[in-house]
């Protein structure tokens, strides 16, 4: 291992030590937030995306509260804006981190193995990765570090994920959103139409996602006449 992977190696250790050990997770609560971001708007988006995208890199536990928070304090437009970036650019550098410290190693020891999948990834990974962004049956993070030891360009990655993830995005960011205009915890305050919808549309949004993804695979009539 070279100086630079030992280096990278060590700081990825660290911090996560620290995340744990100073239990950080419980500083990341709405209330924090919105005291910050009443005092300083710009301040709190900046700490905010930070915050994000460290989390997002090191696959760190809290992405999704950090979603509902955000969506909370800032709302639909601007959550979504910050949020999404975020997500994308960390998840990236989770990417780049599996790739700089695991991908040598994996694929000497089981590229035999891997072969077909790089093929895979090769010819269709674009739309592989796609479909993974869309339906949340992998945990994200799990995507980022297992395409970081694939051929996948950090571009393509990058710009596919944007893509990809907005959708999900925008769903819990509006979710947090609605969390945020409840002004008390009753039945009257929790059953607004708005917050009813956010829900509908988080429980929906896999259903809805798989069959976008089935219809866009679906052979047109043509494709079809030239496999007869």
């Amino acid at each position: 291992m070279n100086k630079t992977k030992i280096i990278l190696l060590v700081a990825v250790v660290a911090a996560i030590t620290a995340f744990f050990t100073l239990d950080v997770q419980q500083y990341l609560t709405r209330d924090n937030f919105q005291s910050l971001y009443s005092d300083s708007p710009a301040l709190t988006i900046v700490v905010f995306f930070a915050i994000y995208l460290v989390v997002t890199a090191l696959s760190l536990p809290g992405a999704v509260i950090l979603t509902l928070v955000g969506g909370a304090i800032f709302g639909l437009t601007t959550g979504l804006i910050v949020i999404s970036f975020a997500s994308t650019i960390g998840a990236t550098l989770a990417f780049l981190i599996s790739r700089t410290l695991l991908r040598e190693w994996v694929q000497n020891k089981f590229g035999h193995h891997l072969e077909t999948v790089n093929k895979g990834i090769e010819k269709d990974g674009l739309f592989y990765l796609l479909t993974l962004r869309l339906i949340p049956a992998v945990p994200f993070f799990v995507i980022n570090l297992v395409m970081g030891l694939t051929p996948m360009k950090t571009r393509t990655f990058y710009w596919v994920s944007q893509l990809g993830m907005l959708a999900g995005t925008a769903v819990y960011v509006n979710a947090g959103a609605q969390l945020g205009q409840v002004q008390e915890l009753s039945v009257s305050g929790i059953l607004t139409p708005g917050l009813i919808g956010s829900f509908v549309l988080l429980g929906t949004f896999p259903w809805l996602a798989r069959k976008a993804i089935s219809l866009i695979k679906k052979p047109s009539v043509s494709e079809k006449k030239k496999g007869d």
